[in-house]
């Protein structure tokens, strides 16, 4: 069960302040201290817009990543670090992502830079929400990463990418996180043209060594580079293969997709927590508080309250800050009136 009935939380990246765009272009003219202050810096920015609106659960807004999964290749040996770039000119797609040749076996000695941004977090961060770390699930990193002779296929190189991600679990844990989530939105991308059945003991043996130890949660959505979509968005392929996987808390996009198929919450709160996208971020539409309201209200026609949370659809990175800021606040607003109906404020 959730903490905190109607509690809101976050999945893990916050927009980058302009000054962090334009510094990370220019970064051959600071010096490793300087870096350091501006990573630190760039985390109490998003720090400060997540406090001000309130919410209950915060991350580090994923500041010191160039992005929610390709940063971790640069802590992987046997990846070339130079991306290979099929299309960069024409409107934005996936395919203007880089994909990065495997050259040996994969390996991480010096695991994938997670503990380090959650001491950043811990040591940044007042005391009172709760903070949640976010690894990218060994699944979703190996999408960009290309077989060839080391390995056979994406499976193998998702095979190859377990020990790492689950050894970054056990030392976050170790570190004292005590809430994670493990980034998978590939699994519900792909679940409608690959076994789920298989996806889902994927996930299992991933988090087996930490379950228990922390709260743990999935972020299951469709994309959003540039704000698009990369597959059909349907959570159908996905169930009831994924009720076995042992989290604590499944969060689904749902704002963006005008809440088709809410009604799946019904099956996952029987054995989860289930955390609801009610902010569209591919939109620019600011949600009010009483749009909020209004959907929290329809999720409580079907699942307990204990059982539910509320969150952005995806995470923030790809939408300007001074909407993620306004629409975070406006979620924290409408939950709040909600609570207050129930008696829970």
């Amino acid at each position: 069960m959730t903490r905190k009935p109607l509690r809101t939380t976050v999945i893990g990246s916050y927009p980058f302040p302009g000054w962090l765009e334009f510094a990370t272009l220019n970064l051959d003219r600071f010096g490793p201290a300087d870096i350091e202050e501006m990573q630190d810096d760039a985390v109490l920015a998003a720090l400060h817009d997540q406090l001000a609106a309130g919410l209950d659960v915060v991350t580090d807004g994923e500041q010191t990543r160039f992005d929610f999964n390709l940063s971790f290749y640069g802590y992987l040996e046997g990846v070339d670090k130079a991306p290979r770039v099929s299309r960069r000119f024409g409107p934005p797609a996936h395919d203007q992502r880089g994909a990065h040749a495997i050259t040996g076996p994969l390996k991480a000695p010096r695991g994938l830079g997670a503990v380090h941004e959650f001491n950043r977090l811990r040591r940044l961060a007042p005391a009172g929400p709760i903070l949640k770390a976010s690894v990218p699930g060994p699944y979703t990193l190996s999408g960009r990463l290309v077989p060839g002779s080391v390995y056979r296929d994406r499976w193998d190189v998702t095979e190859a990418l377990i020990p790492i991600v689950r050894d970054e679990l056990v030392a976050l844990t170790a570190a004292g996180c005590r809430e994670i989530t493990i980034d998978e939105p590939s699994m519900s991308c792909y679940a409608h043209r690959e076994d789920p059945a298989r996806l889902a003991a994927i996930f299992k043996r991933v988090i087996a060594p930490v379950a228990g130890r922390a709260r743990l949660s999935t972020h299951l959505c469709f994309g959003n580079y540039k704000a698009r979509a990369v597959a059909p968005r349907s959570y159908e392929p996905l169930f009831p293969a994924f009720l076995e996987v042992p989290v604590d808390e499944i969060h689904l996009e749902m704002a963006s997709r005008q809440y088709a198929g809410l009604e799946l919450i019904r099956e996952i709160a029987q054995v989860r927590d289930v955390a609801i996208g009610v902010i569209d971020v591919k939109n620019y539409h600011i949600e009010t508080a009483a749009e909020v309201a209004a959907a929290v209200r329809r999720c409580l026609q079907l699942a307990p309250a204990e059982r539910l949370a509320f969150a952005p659809d995806c995470g923030l990175s790809q939408t300007a800050r001074w909407a993620a800021s306004r629409k975070l606040a406006n979620l924290v607003e409408g939950v709040v009136e909600v609570r207050r109906e129930l008696g829970l404020a």
